[in-house]
């Protein structure tokens, strides 16, 4: 996307008042990086924003593959629509910078939700899992049940382009290290169905009697892992999964998995969709919010997580549901100044 090409795609598609505020209602987007499970709960809870909050809109748009250029094709089109206001999984935290700074440059807000850009960028703030801190509890849960003496674990994780894996990578070999165990196998890239069936499957028949634990931070690769335990029958191999895949919840009822670290993508969104049309609307971020500092940025908000192991299995959407509500409800007091 280039600047021009944006500018004449506002113009097909947008009347602007004066100060770049819109005439209409608040149109929002949700975009992802491209097709994946994790962010289906944002379908849902932008219908809900708009429900709740009285929004015109709050779509869903998902690019057609994992490609940045697919993304920024995407968000050209949505703007030529008339969308003004974007909620944006970054495609890159460094290569998406200059596309966002061209979609604030048309009046619109833009929050990067689910994953954040780094510093500097033109998005209010980054609202998201804090994903060093949930796979570092993920591996302490993992080593606590895995028991004492020198434990080798397996990491199965996500796309290197999502500026969350790394911080995934050294989230679990920290907690290991730490309790004096070690990883000895991270596979990586395989966040859908075919690597990671292909990568994982083989790891474990080369390899199951080399581990003692495995951890996933990553959806696809819970659910492989998840099915590949189930299918080897044997639950000396401990896990600790990620997200809330009916496979991975049900291997948790049945003891093949000791446990999962849930997210909160519904949060996100709902949450990114009432912030957005704050800033529509005359608010501003505040500066001096007790922001949280990740390896990427200055600005970022937890949206929440939390491990369930059996016991909680059938309560975990209560659990989500309530750290969205209570999230919510100091939001804008914490994160916005509003004139009224």
């Amino acid at each position: 996307m280039t600047r021009g090409s944006l500018m004449l795609a506002v113009a097909a598609g947008v009347t602007l008042l004066a100060g770049g505020v819109r005439a209409d209602d608040t149109k929002a987007a949700l975009v992802p990086g491209g097709p994946h499970p994790y962010f289906a709960a944002w379908e849902q809870a932008g219908k809900d924003a708009v429900r709740d909050f009285h929004l015109s809109s709050a779509d869903y748009k998902v690019p057609e593959k994992w490609e940045l250029n697919a993304q920024n094709q995407l968000l050209e089109s949505l703007v030529s629509q008339g969308y003004n206001a974007f909620l944006v999984f970054p495609g890159d935290p460094v290569g998406s910078a200059s596309t966002v700074a061209e979609l604030a440059d048309t009046g619109a807000p833009v929050l990067a939700i689910g994953g954040c850009l780094k510093d500097p960028s033109m998005a209010g703030f980054c609202l998201g899992t804090d994903v060093a801190h949930s796979a570092y509890l993920g591996t302490q849960q993992l080593i606590k049940v895995m028991g004492t003496g020198k434990k080798r674990i397996a990491h199965f994780t996500g796309f290197l382009v999502d500026p969350n894996t790394q911080l995934r990578i050294d989230a679990v070999k920290k907690a290991a290290e730490e309790a004096g165990d070690e990883v000895v196998q991270v596979i990586a890239d395989i966040d859908a169905p075919e690597p990671a069936q292909e990568k994982i499957n083989a790891y474990l028949a080369a390899h199951a009697n080399d581990v003692d634990g495995i951890v996933t931070t990553a959806w696809v690769p819970a659910v492989v892992a998840s099915n590949a335990l189930r299918k080897i029958g044997d639950k000396r191999i401990k896990m600790v999964a990620i997200d809330h895949d009916q496979v991975v919840l049900q291997a948790v009822k049945d003891g093949f998995v000791a446990g999962t670290m849930l997210q909160n993508p519904y949060g996100q969104g709902y949450i990114g969709a009432f912030a957005a049309d704050k800033l529509r609307n005359g608010c501003t971020v505040k500066a001096d919010a007790p922001w949280k500092a990740n390896a990427l940025t200055s600005h970022f908000i937890d949206s929440g997580t939390v491990f369930v192991a059996a016991d909680k299995v059938d309560t975990y959407l209560e659990a989500m549901q309530g750290i969205t509500k209570d999230l919510l409800s100091t939001f804008q007091a914490t994160y916005l100044v509003c004139k009224s």
